[in-house]
């Protein structure tokens, strides 16, 4: 933190400013605040603290700002934040140990089938549908399941449990989205609490990018508010192909290798 200059330090706040926008209407935002750290010279490890450190704020002012407006009950959905957390510091757990290729070789077909499904289905709107799993099931496995992938890598959870509450809880696309960032909310605290104790964190630099996640994710939440699954289904494909665009740009991703380019 030291030896980040005024200017940096003001660029990483845009940058979770930009972030939080983004990341309250489609998910995505770790695709640019995790680069932006990095590029800022914070070590690996210390850029996946603070990045969860930061969006806390992002996810936590999002669902603030949904609940207000009676797309989420906290309340209610308050199990699932912890099960979600649960399984997000089991997740960072096993990143200290597992390796992230075989997630980084797949993530991005899975980030583009997600972006088809949304793009080609002409009738996902914010309507409701009847549910294709029992409320008991999905918090058993599905939001376990993507919160431990958010804790081990992390990149797309948003889009994920988005893709998951819509096509298999029935969910309209604006109340999918308002529950995705409760669950994302609890995800980042499950592994945030897991880089804390292992001492993994800025604090000073990630409460800073925290005032600009959280006003940041107070404008895109009101606009999502606002225009429902018209702004959140393009936002939502744009996230997923930006996403695996950065993925792939990088020139030590698997696939990259293994083309020899």
């Amino acid at each position: 933190m030291a030896d980040l200059t005024v200017q940096v330090i003001a660029f990483l706040v845009v940058a979770a400013f930009v972030a939080g926008f983004i990341d309250s209407i489609a998910g995505g935002g770790g695709m640019i605040a995790l680069p932006a750290l990095l590029i800022a010279g914070v070590p690996p490890l210390e850029t996946l603290g603070t990045a969860k450190l930061q969006s806390l704020f992002g996810s936590g002012s999002a669902s603030l700002a949904y609940a207000r407006r009676g797309h989420v009950h906290l309340r209610t959905q308050l199990p699932l934040a912890v099960i979600s957390a649960a399984g997000a510091a089991v997740g960072a757990l096993a990143a200290t140990v597992m390796p992230a290729y075989l997630l980084r070789l797949i993530l991005p077909f899975l980030l583009i089938a997600i972006a088809l499904f949304f793009a080609v289905k002409p009738d996902i709107d914010d309507s409701e549908r009847a549910r294709k799993i029992g409320a008991f099931a999905f918090a058993a496995t599905l939001v376990p399941a993507i919160g431990f992938y958010d804790g081990i890598f992390g990149p797309g959870t948003g889009s994920f449990f988005m893709l998951a509450l819509v096509t298999l809880a029935g969910f309209g696309v604006l109340k999918a989205t308002a529950h995705t960032k409760v669950l994302n909310f609890g995800s980042n605290l499950g592994s945030f609490v897991v880089f804390a104790v292992s001492g993994a964190v800025l604090w000073k630099l990630g409460l800073m990018m925290g005032a600009g996640q959280f006003l940041g994710a107070q404008l895109g939440s009101r606009l999502a508010i606002r225009s429902g699954a018209r702004i959140i289904k393009p936002m939502l494909i744009l996230s997923c192909v930006a996403l695996t665009t950065r993925l792939l740009a990088d020139p030590t991703h698997p696939i990259r290798v293994w083309a020899g380019f």
